[in-house]
């Protein structure tokens, strides 16, 4: 169905396909994986119609082609699903799946009684109960995955890619999805699955592709292959332990939660977080552990309750009171909460400190360039010059960057949610290396996660909230999956989550 030979991109000076290779049949489901930096989205977005690519040989169906655009790819019978939703948010959930080719009735106005019973039909066949005429403002990154979802299979693709499609999603909503790809492998459709979750590409998928550095390495089938054997080919070389958390001397409060309370979102929620400690919020999606943290930083309002950093009380709903005091906060959705994608990696690492750098109310690329420069450096950000655009980075590089740009702020706190979503197992052993070392110097660090690997391995403790409650706290030592999923769910039973 596809067949993808020794293609090669370039932007600029910097290379991000050297020999991309990927080879597709009909009635398959084909994994695509490797660190991120070594090509992947590039290789999709060539497929998808978003670039062309500058050599290499590129059939579809048994035919050159060479999409010049997005439409004639979607004309061709390919759908994808990019790691990073992108829903216009003010249309309704409606609106977003049919966007260009909604259906005409009579004078040729759109039959907006025909989309909704479509897009209806859609979400029961996926299983979730997602109110079509919502607008799509303000939906978690699982409901907008799901939505992107149900767009790429509105469109009967012939060719499906997903790219880090279950990277928010829970243990059940996984499942769902991947009945669904199963469904559409048996009508004969291919399947490309992009994922850094080895227990997902092993349980979903038939065949392997490994990139590495721009350059395709091997193709084989899942059968016939490990993880270990796969995540030498990916990173070629030795990866450290996944979590690297290191012994931290525990000191006096920094942040101290009391009483928070939002209508409907979360109700009386007290912690503290201590310096050199790790706090993790654990819990299912949609349990209401992002919107805490948001609420903490001032993002989100709350209704009641009080929020202390270093003793003294930070002013509700404002963010710059936050910054001042000395918290930091890194987004879950990292593109459109934590970066300016088109601005480049210097400007976005020092955004939040810009009016320190400005003299005489200047500011200069070189004074952006020289605070940006270390943190990229200790970061090990992964780019050409500090003038790149972060819009042309993987998602692991664009993660650091993000983390390095609060950093420069040298914060008491820091908040961070999802740390390693949709980014590779060698930059996920990196970012928590990073966590371990800032803890140990001192920083108070609260971290979300839905993956209970990542919250087990790196907490010192463990608050578990769910349906807006804080259920249970648990020290690194009385934190097991087991406990951790009965607080989750309030039941003796435990549930698959997100590994």
């Amino acid at each position: 169905m596809l067949e993808l030979r020794d293609v090669a991109k370039s932007f600029g000076a910097v290379v991000a396909l050297r020999s991309g290779s990927l080879t597709v049949e009909r009635g398959s489901i084909h994994a695509l994986v490797g660190e991120n930096g070594a090509g992947k989205s590039t290789l999709v977005k060539i497929v998808a119609g978003v670039h062309r690519r500058d050599s290499g040989v590129f059939r579809f169906r048994g035919e050159d082609v060479d999409f010049a655009s997005t439409a004639a790819s979607k004309a061709a019978g390919i759908a994808v699903i990019y790691q990073e939703p992108t829903l216009f948010p003010d249309l309704s959930v409606t609106e977003n799946i049919f966007m260009g080719r909604q259906p005409l009735g009579a004078g040729r106005r759109i039959d907006r009684a025909a989309m909704y019973a479509e897009a209806e039909s859609l979400f029961a066949r996926l299983g979730v109960g997602i109110d079509p005429r919502r607008p799509a403002r303000g939906l978690s990154i699982a409901d907008q995955q799901v939505i992107e979802i149900a767009k790429a299979v509105s469109l009967d693709a012939s060719l499906l890619i997903m790219d880090e499609p279950t990277a928010a999603l829970s243990g059940v909503e996984v499942e769902r999805l991947f009945a669904i790809a199963r469904s559409l492998r048996d009508e004969g459709r291919g399947l490309v699955f992009i994922s850094h979750r080895f227990d997902e590409v092993f349980a979903l998928c038939d065949t392997v592709t490994v990139m590495r550095d721009g350059d395709y390495i091997s193709t084989e089938p899942v059968a016939e292959t490990s993880v270990e054997q796969i995540v030498a080919r990916m990173v070629g070389r030795e990866v450290t332990e996944l979590f690297p958390k290191t012994p931290a001397e525990i000191g006096e409060v920094v942040l101290d939660v009391d009483g928070l309370s939002s209508a409907g979102t979360f109700h009386d929620v007290s912690f503290q977080v201590r310096a050199g400690e790790i706090l993790g919020l654990a819990g299912l999606v949609g349990a209401g552990r992002s919107e805490i943290a948001r609420a903490v930083f001032g993002v989100d309002r709350y209704d009641a309750g009080a929020v202390t950093l270093l003793g003294r009380p930070v002013p509700r709903h404002s963010p710059r009171a936050a910054i001042a005091a000395g918290m930091a906060f890194v987004a879950e959705d990292r593109r459109k909460q934590g970066l300016v994608v088109e601005e480049s990696v210097a400007r976005n690492v020092a955004a939040v400190i810009r009016r320190g750098l400005a003299t005489a109310g200047l500011l200069t690329s070189a004074a952006e360039n020289r605070a940006a420069g270390p943190w990229a450096a200790r970061l090990e950000v992964k780019t050409a010059a500090l003038d790149m655009s972060a819009a042309t980075m993987s998602g692991g590089n664009q993660q650091k960057v993000v983390i390095a740009k609060w950093l420069a702020t040298n914060p008491k706190l820091l908040i961070i949610d999802e740390p390693t979503r949709g980014i590779d197992v060698g930059t996920k052993s990196e970012v928590h290396r990073l966590l371990s070392e800032l803890a140990g110097q001192g920083l108070a660090i609260l971290m979300v996660s839905s993956e209970l690997p990542e919250v087990l391995g790196m907490a010192d403790r463990v608050l578990v909230v769910c349906e807006g409650r804080i259920t249970a706290e648990l020290s690194r030592e009385e934190a097991t999956p087991e406990k951790v999923m009965r607080a989750a769910t309030r039941s003796e039973k435990t549930e698959e989550v997100s590994a």
